[in-house]
This record gives structure tokens, sequence and C-alpha cells, in this order.
């Protein structure tokens, strides 16, 4: 299958079902799946106008959620175009690399972009023009020497002809349909190469390992940003695959009244945002007597029901992934009776490899592999813990001009994930951490840094942490180093509301670190603890930039 295909069968067999709704100029606009055709092949006739070439010419999209990324996704890759979609919050230098290494012809972004863009063109002489979506003048000037078109502006000069160019061309399953530049976790961010059959292969397979994931009368909520791949293959693909709906919040700020408006019935997003739902719920439940009267006789789903009327009256599912979900998390809305899945996937894999069953949910798990691939534990050691390696039609073509690096990343035809995991008898996928991101000590024991993080930032007064490895002098092995960010609001509230003196925060932080550290084996503590005011650095997606803080510790 091409992306392009599942857009005409939506359209066919769902002509009039709601495919889109976003904020724009200060309203909510809808648009059926044969209004969002309609645009898409609109726009691919007004690329066509600018010179783009199909199957030769990559363009790079820096917009933010909503109809104008999906209509351009689409009229992009439905003619044989490759897209780079980018992190709009990107800095200069991070955005000048991508478009250079990806040896983009053109840019479509918003005028908010104009200066970055005039700052870093200089260096690109392949970037041939810029597009500018909304906020953009009909005429726009030049920029470097760039011609520079307005986005709407295009669509109108074409509307009053014939639309040719989207039927005249075609596309195949193998052609490639996104370079997604990875977070450079690991150093300079690496495009991965997916194909239209990458991602169509990741979202059938998703329904066929539950039938009732998600239908044609299912509404997803936008929260993600759709150039992070998870976003893109739960919030576009799999609603293009079924026929449902997409919403769009209209900011982060406005999700709360964006969910009670909307009415969605599924919302993926990483952990983060569901903790901050949490939070809310468990904060109304501590109000009302009822309710946790109701908690303790175990008759946690009629409190449920009631939340489940309070985000809109149809939400029947969460999916969580891009980071590890808390315990506590799942199995306080497993309490209430709601439906929370966690997943596992990486960019390299379309990205899902493995859900939780809506079925058979098992908590502390990433769930079973998808259908239509096959997993493997590379070397397990004694534990059972090996690296996690995956094969199928779900795994990249390899890295956008990187022969090297692709080859590091496959065993023969197996792609070599570099997270460590665990497999059960009954196929349920655990994740213990990050191959690189694992610390040897001196004694040659293993500490994955993520169990040491989710241990200890249960504690109340820690709100962020990072473990890392760090080394002392020419020391052989490595030792246990923390950098912990203090949860201020919990302090003060445990502190008749002031906040006490640094020093004496700082205490409190070595206090809490050595209580928690209690559930821990002595070799898995802390020895080096940095305390910041500042939260940690994190990627779009919330996912700690750990790279930022390996061997700040070093002495």
């Amino acid at each position: 299958m091409t992306i392009r295909q599942l857009l005409d069968r939506a359209v066919s067999l769902h002509p009039d079902r709601l495919a889109l709704r976003d904020h724009r100029e200060g309203a909510w606009r809808s648009q059926s799946y044969t209004d969002l055709l309609t645009g898409v092949k609109q726009m691919a006739e007004a690329f066509s106008q600018v010179g783009l070439r199909p199957g030769k010419d990559r363009v790079a999209l820096i917009l933010e959620n909503g109809s104008t990324w999906v209509e351009s996704y689409l009229a992009l890759t439905g003619v044989g175009l490759q897209v780079v979609p980018l992190d709009p919050k990107l800095r200069e230098e991070e955005v000048a690399y991508i478009l250079g290494h990806a040896e983009v012809a053109l840019v479509i972004t918003d005028h908010r972009h104009r200066d970055l863009l005039n700052a870093i063109l200089p260096s690109l002489p392949l970037v041939t023009g810029v597009i500018f979506a909304a906020g953009a003048r009909e005429e726009i000037p030049p920029l470097v020497s760039r011609p520079c078109y307005a986005y709407e502006a295009l669509r109108q000069q074409v509307c009053s002809g014939t639309l040719t160019f989207y039927d005249q061309h075609s596309v195949a399953p193998q052609d490639v349909a996104s370079i997604i530049y990875t977070s450079g976790t690991t150093g300079k961010p690496k495009g991965v190469l997916l194909t239209h059959n990458n991602f169509c292969s990741d979202a059938e397979a998703c329904l066929l390992l539950m039938k009732n994931l998600a239908t044609t009368k299912d509404d997803f909520l936008v929260v993600l940003p759709l150039f992070h791949s998870l976003s893109f293959i739960g919030n576009l693909i799999l609603p293009l695959t079924c026929g449902a709906g997409m919403l769009y919040v209209e900011s982060l700020r406005t999700v709360s009244q964006d969910i009670q408006h909307l009415k969605p019935t599924i919302i993926i997003s990483v952990p983060l945002l569901v903790e901050k739902m949490f939070e809310r719920i468990q904060s109304k439940i501590s109000q009302s007597w009822s309710a946790r009267l109701l908690l303790k006789l175990g008759l946690g789903w009629v409190v449920g029901r009631r939340v489940l009327n309070n985000l809109g009256g149809r939400l029947r599912l969460f999916i969580v992934g891009g980071a590890p979900s808390p315990t506590p998390l799942l199995r306080g809305f497993q309490q209430l009776g709601i439906a929370v899945l966690e997943g596992y996937g990486l960019t390299e894999c379309s990205p899902v490899v493995s859900i939780n069953p809506l079925q058979a949910p098992r908590i502390g798990t990433v769930g079973k592999p998808i259908p239509n691939i096959e997993v493997r534990l590379a070397e397990p050691n004694a534990q059972g813990v090996g690296e996690l390696q995956v094969r199928g039609p779900i795994v990249m073509k390899g890295y956008f001009n990187d022969l090297e690096a692709t080859r590091e990343s496959f065993e023969g035809d197996w792609l070599r994930t570099g997270d460590l995991a665990t497999i059960d008898e009954q196929g349920y996928i655990t994740i213990c951490g990050r191959k690189k991101a694992l610390i040897v000590n001196r004694e040659g024991k293993n500490i994955y840094p993520e169990e040491v993080e989710h241990v200890l930032a249960r504690h109340p007064f820690i709100a962020d942490i990072v473990v890392v490895g760090y080394h002392v002098g020419k020391d052989p092995g490595e030792r246990v180093g923390g950098i912990i960010t203090p949860h201020l609001e919990n302090i003060m509230a445990a502190n008749q509301g002031v906040e006490p003196a640094w020093p004496c925060i700082e205490k409190m932080i070595h206090d809490a670190v050595r209580e928690q550290s209690a559930a821990l084996a002595d070799y898995k503590h802390i020895r080096k603890l940095r305390i910041q005011r500042e939260p940690l650095e994190r990627t779009s997606v919330q996912k700690i930039r750990r790279v930022t803080y390996q061997g700040t510790l070093d002495e």
C-alpha cells in the first residue's frame, strides 16, 4: 500500500466522513475526506508550478500541526516527492544542518521562520525557494535571492484551471515518503528513510493486533506534533487507514477545553501529558469524599465514568509511547477502569514495534510485537536481558547519505534497536534501558539508568532526574551519578508554604535520594549528585536529552 492509496480508499468508502478539524483564523474549521482530497490535488498542482520534480526533490515541512501540514504532506508524497518534517522549535544550526544534509530543494513554513531562514539560506545553495503558509502576504519579497510564495496565493492560481498533476503522477510502495531526522541524542541527527510501505504496514499491523483499536467511528485528538514518528503514524496514517477523524487541539494550553469541545474517542500521547491529566483527576478525587469511598470499595469504574464525562464523554482509549510510562500512572487509570495502553517503537521502525493488547494489557511491559514482524534478543545475559532486534516490513531502508551508520544499525536483515529488553513466555516485551546508556561499574556490574531514575523520581521532592555514568581520572569502569531538579512547589508545601534556603533544599534532596535508594542494590546508588534549579533539557517529545549530560560529572 501507499499513503496515497489510503487516502483514496478513505474517500471512496467514507466521502462525507469528517477527516480533519482544526482551529484557523479564530474559528474551528472542518474538512470531509472529499474536501481533503480536493485540497491535496489543488496543492499538488500548485507545487508543480514552483518547479518541484517528483521522484527527485525533497521538501522540508517546518509547520505546526493542522490542515496545512496534512494537506502539504499528502500532496507532496502523493506525487512521489520526499518530505523532510522538522520540529518548528529547532535552532538555526539544527535547521541548517538538516536542510543541508537532506539536500532539500524547497521549504514550506510559516512567517515566524523568516528571520531564521534569512540567516541560514546563504549556506544552503540547494534550497531554491520558500513557501510561507499562515501569516504570509500574497506578494512576498525574495529571501536571500530565493523566490518566496504564499501558500493560499499558489492555490488560487490553480483553482480555476484543470487539476492534472496529481493524477498524472504515481507513487510505489517502496518509494521513500519521509526522511525523519532523529533527535540527535547520540550526536548529529541521522535521516531515517521510511517508505510508503513502512508506514502502511505499521498501521495495518496495529489494527491486526487489536481489531477494535480504531474504526471509522473513532476521532483522534491530535496533541503530539506530526513531525514526530509516533504522532505521524498514530494521528495521521492510522486514521487514514480506518477512515477515522483527526481533531487538532488549538494549542497545548487549551488541551482541556479542546477535549471538552471536540469530544475525541482516542488520544495518543507521550506519558508526560497523560501524567498531567491524571494529576488533575487525582486532585479532584481528593476533594470528593464520595469518589474516595467508591475507590476504597473497589468501584473505581464509577469514578472513571465521571472522569470520562469530563473529557468529552466519548473517550475510550489512551495510547502512550515515546518514553517509559510510570507504573503508578498506569495502575491509577486501571483502577478507574480507563484503558491506557503502553507501546514501544523507534523511528527506524516506522515507529511502532509493540503495543499492549486491549483485552490483556500487562503493566510494566510494552506489550506484544505487532503481527507482521519478528523480534529477537541478541546475546542475552543470565537474566535474559539482550539487545532487542527487529525485522519485517516496518524497518527503514537505512539512513540518508550515511552508509556507515546504516551498516552499523543492522545485523544481516535484523535492525539493532539499541534497546535492552527481556521477552517473557507469552511474548510480552519489557524494556530495560538503552544499550549506549548502560553504566558498567568497576566490578563489571550493569546498571540501567532508567531503573534508578524510575525509583528516585517517585519522591515528591524530585521534579526531574537523569542518571549518567561518570569517570574518576583514569580509573576503569564508571560510577553512578545523577542530576536533579527539585520540585519546589512540593518542597514549599512541606515547609509551611515558604521556600527554604538553597542549602536546605540541597539537603532535602540528598535525604530524598538516600530514602528512595533503599529500594536499590548498593551498587546502583548515586555516588555523585548535582542539584540545579533549571529544568533538564528535553527533546520536543519530552524525552530527557541524555547526551547533554553524559560526561558532565567526570572528574
